[in-house]
């Protein structure tokens, strides 16, 4: 009977474990969890309109509440249905190391305290929380003399103690252990500290890294892959403006930044990272019916060839703006992306080249070449043998939907309009990708500690939409 077998589907949907995302955001843990299940998850919470969003763009069959955590009843969501995990990603920049010593907020450093209320509400069997490493510092507060509250350092860890031991007392087995983003598949080196809670008396279960360093043994093996690296999230379509060429020059901190960066992944690499066919473009420096042209399409006929060979390569690397305290060389294409904040420092730099056939060969570089000089300020490169000279730098900030494949963000994920069509600016797409949890972590986790729950691995193709 059809009323009948209506009735049966609800009675089994009532025993059906449920997931939970509390502090859901842009959808970071949701999406590694579907990853692990095939399926959204059925509760997603979190108080950001713009955040819920861009969640129900991406999964639409998700029960969603945008609301603060502590206005939410956990039985009156779960409608008595039991909770396989509850998984959490409290705020954490009230933690971090990023913040200094500025202000903190007691309120937003408490917000993990939610977890004891769905432990004791509707007991799931798996609680996951998610956060930076300092979260095992928690402790109380004291005022400064500016009369601002800070961390007690001589109390340090005492609150997430108590926290850890508020479980126990519930019946859970807790552990805490810090993963690496890389280590499971995410172009990104992202460190977070994990709290994993069960109540089903099965042992908690950490993934094996899946990834590793090129020079480890398990990798040479075969038994690992090579870890992912920042070259492939680059979109080379993208044009990346001459530094010498802009109505505002840039500031002498960011040209030091480019300058140490091309010196050590350029001018000084015995193998810098080049891009070859991967580029959208190709250098070329002359003028075609006098007007000065510098790149051309691959999708357009290549201009005419000049009797001296002016098209070269284009080598790459990332330069990372962290304010003026910062003195490193940037990162290498050839290694994963570092942490991405809410609001992005990775600039792509690269260098253009052409090939260095010294005075009387080819084109001497002792005269000017256009508009770009070739003073000695431009560095000379040698690449399997061939010398080469820089002869431009373009740079350019890393793009939204760069920044999510770095993530470990599934390719279609939609990062551009939430769920009605609305466009979102660039600022707030970078924002959801910095505050998102790479869903590489959600699951592996999920995967090693709740298999039953889980389909088969399998990978996605398309490309990321805007």
């Amino acid at each position: 009977m059809e009323r009948g077998g209506i009735n049966i589907k609800l009675q089994l949907d009532l025993f059906r474990e449920i997931i939970v995302d509390n502090f859901a955001g842009g959808g970071g843990a949701s999406t590694g969890i579907e990853l692990a299940t095939g399926l959204n998850v059925d509760v997603a919470i979190n108080h950001d309109p713009a955040a819920i969003a861009m969640h129900k763009a991406n999964h639409p069959e998700t029960e969603h509440y945008c609301e603060s955590v502590w206005d939410i009843d956990p039985k009156e969501v779960t409608k008595g249905r039991k909770v396989g995990l509850c998984w959490l990603s409290p705020d954490c920049k009230h933690f971090s190391k990023a913040k200094g010593g500025k202000p903190v907020s007691q309120k937003i450093r408490g917000l993990a305290w939610i977890a004891i209320d769905w432990a004791i509400s509707v007991r799931p069997r798996v609680i996951m929380l998610e956060n930076v490493e300092e979260f095992k510092t928690w402790g109380p507060l004291k005022k400064n003399d500016k009369g601002d509250w800070v961390p007690d350092p001589e109390r340090k860890g005492m609150t997430f103690r108590s926290f850890r031991k508020s479980l126990e007392a519930l019946g859970y087995e807790v552990d805490t252990r810090e993963l690496q983003a890389c280590d499971y598949g995410a172009p990104t080196t992202r460190k977070r500290l994990f709290l994993i809670a069960r109540c089903d008396g099965k042992p908690i279960e950490w993934p094996e890294p899946t990834h590793g360093d090129p020079s480890e043994i398990n990798v040479q093996m075969g038994l690992k892959k090579p870890y992912r690296t920042a070259g492939e999230i680059i979109d080379w379509s993208l044009p990346a403006p001459s530094i010498f060429t802009r109505k505002q020059p840039l500031k002498e901190n960011t040209l030091l930044r480019i300058s140490r960066g091309l010196q050590k992944y350029v001018i000084e690499s015995n193998n810098p990272y080049i891009v070859e066919n991967k580029a959208c473009f190709i250098q070329h420096y002359y003028t075609h019916q006098g007007k000065e042209t510098r790149a051309s399409s691959l999708d357009e006929p290549v201009a005419t060839i000049p009797t001296a060979n002016r098209f070269g390569l284009v080598t790459a690397f990332l330069a990372k703006h962290y304010g003026g305290n910062y003195k490193g060389s940037g990162i290498s294409m050839k290694e994963p992306l570092h942490t991405i904040t809410v609001k992005d420092h990775h600039a792509l730099v690269s260098a253009f080249l052409i090939k260095y056939y010294g005075q009387g060969v080819g084109q001497s570089l002792d005269e000017p070449l256009h508009t770009i000089s070739t003073k000695d300020r431009f560095g000379l490169v040698t690449i399997a043998d061939q010398d080469y000279k820089i002869v431009d730098i373009g740079m350019r900030m890393l793009q939204p939907h760069e920044l999510f494949k770095a993530q470990g963000f599934p390719n279609e994920y939609i990062i551009g309009r939430d769920y009605e069509g609305n466009r979102y600016p660039k600022s707030q797409q970078v924002a959801r990708c910095g505050n998102s949890v790479p869903p590489p972590f959600a699951e592996a986790l999920v995967r090693a500690n709740l298999p039953e729950m889980c389909v088969k691995k399998y990978e996605y193709k398309a490309a990321i939409t805007s």
